[in-house]
């Protein structure tokens, strides 16, 4: 890949990557600065499922900066675009999408049938 786009699509994993730990870090300040309690039990009730909800979302980001960091480092090593399972480029469309994308769109969707098929 040429070293332009390299580039491009590191400030794009930068960028992201950013914003991810930026709302982390709202997450916890909320969660520090507002130990809510609730008089009703169903209000607070409901108030435990949604920021359970919002943990979740943060765990399932905190995954998502593992593979920003592993695109960033395969953009180092010069592996970058390159699909770890069979090889052949990654569509740039693709990246563009989803910059962390380690496998072409044909092998993704060949993992995704096969999890499906486990029941994963």
């Amino acid at each position: 890949m040429e070293p332009e786009k390299l580039e491009h699509f590191r400030k794009l994993l930068l960028e992201k990557k950013e914003r991810l730990i930026r709302e982390a870090l709202k997450t916890v300040g909320d969660l520090v600065d507002n130990p809510e309690r609730l008089p009703d039990p169903t209000d607070q009730a409901a108030f435990e499922s949604d920021r359970g909800f919002e943990l979740r979302i943060r765990d399932r980001e905190r995954k998502l900066i593992k593979k920003i960091d592993q695109a960033l480092k395969r953009i180092e090593e010069g592996s970058y675009g390159i699909c770890e399972a069979c090889g052949e480029d990654i569509d740039e469309k693709r990246l563009e999408a989803r910059p962390e994308a380690s496998l072409c769109i044909h092998c993704k969707r060949e993992q995704e049938r096969l999890e499906k098929l486990r029941g994963d």
